[in-house]
Parts: structure tokens; sequence; C-alpha cells
């Protein structure tokens, strides 16, 4: 028995996004553009691989490439857009506890 349900009264599971993986994410932004709840932000990965905020003024020389990461977790409501629409499958999800 689910605890949620659609507005038809269908059950629904919502599976919400918990990680991003850095090593995988291209950047390409295609999560974000489909969130509308600013669960995630564009960053850099340095070369130390730590995930870093990117500074616009700046040429970003440290920065190895740029990746999406967790901006706000507890916005997400599980729909499973940004799954849906990512090309390298770099996200985990997963269902409510």
């Amino acid at each position: 028995m689910s605890a949620f349900l659609t507005r038809g009264g269908r059950d629904w599971k919502p599976d919400y996004l918990v990680s991003i993986d850095p090593e995988t994410c291209i950047g390409c932004g295609r999560c974000f553009k489909v969130c509308g709840r600013d669960v995630m932000t564009l960053k850099g990965l340095n070369e130390d691989g730590d995930i870093v905020d990117l500074d616009d003024d700046d040429d970003d020389e440290d920065i190895e490439k740029r990746v999406m990461a967790m901006n706000d977790a507890d916005a997400c409501i599980g729909c499973g857009a940004c799954a849906r629409v990512c090309p390298t499958n770099c996200q985990t999800h997963a269902l409510a506890a």
C-alpha cells in the first residue's frame, strides 16, 4: 500500500534524487532545466576532484569540468523528470523512507 496517491487516486511512489556522480555527470544542465525546484545547481570539479563553486569573475582555470551538484535535496518531490532526461545516468534516486 502506498502512502502517496495521484490526483486520480492511483498509487504513486516518489523517487527522490539523493546524489549526482561528478565523475559521470557531463554538466549538460538538462536535469536543471526540467526541475523547477532548485534541487541541483551547476558547480565545478577541480583537479583534486573537489566540487567547487563557479566564480563568474574568474576564467575558472582550476576547473577540470562543470558538473551538476545537489543544491537543495529537501526540495525534491520525487517526480523523476531529471532521471528521464539525463544522458549519462549519473543520478541516484531512492524511495521515501
